[in-house]
């Protein structure tokens, strides 16, 4: 372990170590998006049978969290570069509480999916939030490579996210699913008093950072980049002849949201730098191949689970428990190499064989090859989330870390609209086995092509290399 590892991991000391204080409100924080996310997976079923609804419609439970999420998250983003991390964090927070009370308390499907929408807003802070404090420690303290904090951040963030299912199964099973939704209170409040406690205030950043803040908020970029986002989101979740004013809509908007941002003197997103940040360009695209397998699989066979193989929801999430593991196993061996280049490739191809796995399943598939199955598809989604969040670190401008993670994350979320686009037309009705290989077919293309970009950027070959 080199010396700027061990000013990490070890003990603050004065103003040379990482103040590990800061760690545990980053964590809970952080996690909100992913466990909300993931513990919805069990619960679809039972929603629906509670509503009365089919699968193409609770599927809007999962597209209204990730719409508002991949929204926000830019969005709060760039006011944490802008504002700090201590107000957004802790406005953030405090929604999920609310969004929390109103999902446990929901009369119908609409106010339900309504609590998504906030949380999705609620939750779009502390992951930005997280990533500015380690760029600013990383300043305060002189060292170069917090690859320790990284690592326990992804395990928190990508990891947690496979947790979820069995979490709400175990809830579901002991109190219904209202329970996923009144989880967030506690939760809430948790990250309210950690928040409060631990994290800086604007005047405590180091004066090189609270340099950079200095500048206006480019609100009307804020609004046309929500525009644009939004209407080719919508498409993506009801593609459709029918729906290309969809299309025309987000493509005028996003024009205009360019030409906006060319000519702004702070822009919401510098497409300048952008462009010419290629690394990072391909950094987002691989976060969206990623996370449309990974989304796509652990709703898709979550419900077959329920569905075509006739399992309760607290028994599905007890299935994808080892994935859960196998996901935090690789993450804590691979977490201290700051290369990504190797990850990636060996999480390509490890998903690769995943989705081609589910060409096998049937009604009959016995539950040992499910629980191996599990196993398999949680070392990609540990291998390649921890290397894209490793990588973005070492690519993004420090000025713009937290809108730079914030659109890591919608890149992220992206994956999971198509995802949620594509386990809706392979489950129109009911998700059944004919569904699930269908799903795999596609699963494969998306996969195999991560491994094409992946190998093609040679670019990677470099990240992490130049820290010492």
């Amino acid at each position: 372990m080199t010396a700027v590892e061990q000013q990490h991991t070890g003990p603050s000391t004065g103003t040379t170590g990482f103040d590990r204080g800061l760690i545990a409100p980053m964590i809970l924080g952080s996690i909100l998006n992913p466990i909300n996310s993931s513990m919805l997976a069990v619960a679809l079923v039972p929603i629906g049978k509670a509503f009365g609804a089919p699968p193409s419609q609770t599927i809007w439970l999962v597209s209204a969290l990730y719409l508002a999420t991949a929204v926000g998250q830019p969005v709060l983003g760039r006011l944490v570069d802008r504002y700090g991390p201590r107000t957004l964090y802790l406005i953030g927070t405090a929604l999920v509480g609310i969004a929390g009370l109103l999902g446990a308390l929901a009369p119908g499907l609409g106010v339900l999916i309504l609590s998504r929408v906030l949380l999705g807003f609620g939750t779009s802070a502390a992951y930005p939030a997280s990533m500015f404090l380690l760029r600013s420690e990383s300043e305060r303290t002189g060292a170069q490579s917090p690859a320790g904090v990284l690592a326990v951040l992804s395990i928190a963030n990508q990891v947690m996210a496979v947790v979820g299912p069995t979490l709400g199964g175990v809830l579901i099973g002991v109190g219904g699913w209202h329970l996923i939704f009144t989880i967030n209170v506690p939760l809430s409040l948790a990250c309210l008093v950690l928040g409060r406690m631990r994290l800086p205030g604007r005047a405590e950043l180091p004066a090189a950072v609270r340099a950079r803040q200095d500048g206006g908020v480019d609100i009307a970029g804020m609004v046309l980049f929500a525009g644009a986002l939004v209407s080719s989101m919508l498409f993506l979740m009801e593609p459709a002849l029918a729906h290309w004013y969809l299309l025309v809509i987000a493509g005028v908007v996003g024009l205009v949201f360019v030409l906006r941002e060319l000519r702004a003197a702070a822009p919401f997103i510098d497409l300048r730098v952008l462009g010419g940040n290629a690394p990072l360009l391909a950094t987002y695209g691989r976060q969206v191949l990623a996370f449309v397998t990974a989304y796509a699989f652990l709703y898709g066979f979550t419900q077959w689970l329920e569905e075509g193989r006739s399992l309760s929801a607290s028994v599905a999430g007890l299935v994808l428990l080892p994935m859960s593991l196998s996901a935090i196993v690789i993450t804590a061996i691979t977490g201290r190499r700051r290369q990504v280049r190797g990850k990636l490739i060996a999480g390509g191809l490890l998903q690769v064989a995943a989705c081609a796995c589910l060409l096998l399943l049937g009604p009959h598939t016995g539950i040992w090859l499910l629980v191996a199955l599990g196993v398999l598809i949680g070392l990609p989604q540990g291998l390649n989330g921890l290397a894209n969040q490793n990588a973005l670190y070492y690519q993004a401008d420090p000025a713009r870390m937290a809108s730079s993670a914030g659109l890591l994350r919608t890149g992220m979320y992206l994956g999971a609209l198509i995802a949620a686009a594509a386990d809706a037309a392979v489950f129109p009705q009911a998700a059944d086995s004919a569904g699930v290989h269908e799903l795999a077919v596609l699963l494969l293309v998306v996969s195999v092509l991560l491994v094409i970009v992946t190998v093609a950027d040679r670019s990677l070959a470099r990240v992490g290399r130049a820290a010492t």
